[in-house]
């Protein structure tokens, strides 16, 4: 049975911003950020994850954590990070469509912080904001059939990954499979299956997004309960995961080609036919008509290239 959703407007728009920052991206070479961008995203993820469930260490702290310094905490507030980090950082070998992968991430989160991780619970339990009861999960004896479900949608490919990743984030939090954790594994499973969207949105931190907005992120997990649809939280999530790449694209630069490797990257786009500067620049739609003469002109003097004709006429050829 699929989750209840709805596709609506905003839904197709959000999917469009997405669409289009990965378009950006993509335009830029770029197949991972810089080392120091993608440790400070990794840093904000991991520390945000772990406050939306009320640890108390901060960005600064994590970044000295993680770096092998001491700082000052509850064992436990240390342990849960750590945790979060190792959850993370084996976050490609997780297999979206695999209950064995989920047991074994949600025993790394949970390690050392309750009996049972990696475990499904054997009983009943409920979500609790203060004294006042905001969810109240399915019977325990139903959870396994809950994930099977899950995971045979997942596997069917029917929707796209970007929504499904949303839709089991909402799942997992609905059916609440474990005692303890479930908010962290499921966003951490977010990130599993939209890897297969692209691999670059790994690396944007959703999770601090998120925690911007907590307060909107259960009241939107209440009324999708309540509807018994999570079409709202859906959009939620979607806009969240827009916004965080739409900052990602903002801060991350593109790789600097050599003109050896644009050399390269054209002799893959044009093979062994003639061609002339104009179709050089159509493969490198960023580069100056002086930037592609030099870069060809330096080609034929290394005997890259065969030139026939001359100034603008001029064609080229690969020699191997």
């Amino acid at each position: 049975m699929a989750p209840p959703f709805q596709i609506t407007a905003q839904v197709l728009a959000t999917i469009s911003r997405v669409d289009r920052a990965l378009g950006r991206l993509s335009g830029l070479s770029v197949s991972a950020p810089q080392p120091l961008l993608r440790k400070r995203n990794h840093v904000r993820t991991i520390q945000a994850s772990a406050a939306i469930e009320g640890n108390p260490l901060s960005v600064d702290q994590v970044t000295a954590m993680l770096a092998g310094k001491r700082v000052l905490g509850r064992e436990q507030h240390v342990l849960e990070i750590l945790n979060v980090n190792e959850a993370y950082g084996r976050l490609p070998q997780w297999v979206a469509t695999s209950r064995k992968s989920l047991l074994e991430a949600h025993g790394v989160l949970m390690k050392g912080l309750v009996p049972d991780a990696g475990r499904l619970r054997t009983s009943g339990v409920g979500v609790f904001r203060g004294e006042r009861l905001t969810h109240l999960a399915p019977p325990a004896h139903l959870v396994s059939r809950h994930l099977d479900e899950l995971f045979r949608w997942l596997r069917r490919g029917t929707t796209s990954a970007l929504i499904a990743g949303c839709v089991v984030h909402y799942e997992l939090l609905f059916v609440h499979p474990f005692l303890d954790g479930n908010g962290r594994v499921a966003r951490l499973w977010q990130q599993v299956v939209h890897r297969a969207y692209s691999p670059l949105l790994q690396f944007v931190p959703v999770e601090s997004i998120i925690r911007q907005r907590q307060s909107r992120y259960y009241e939107l997990l209440r009324q999708s309960d309540a509807a018994g649809d999570c079409t709202k939280f859906l959009e939620f999530a979607l806009g969240a995961v827009a916004d965080a790449l739409e900052e990602f694209g903002r801060e991350v630069r593109p790789e600097r080609q050599t003109s050896s490797q644009r050399i390269e990257e054209a002799r893959r786009a044009l093979g062994r036919r003639w061609f002339a500067r104009a179709d050089y620049l159509r493969v490198h739609v960023r580069l100056s008509s002086a930037t592609a003469s030099r870069d060809l002109s330096a080609a034929v003097n290394a005997g890259t290239l065969k030139m026939r004709g001359d100034k603008r006429m001029a064609e080229y050829r690969f020699t191997r």
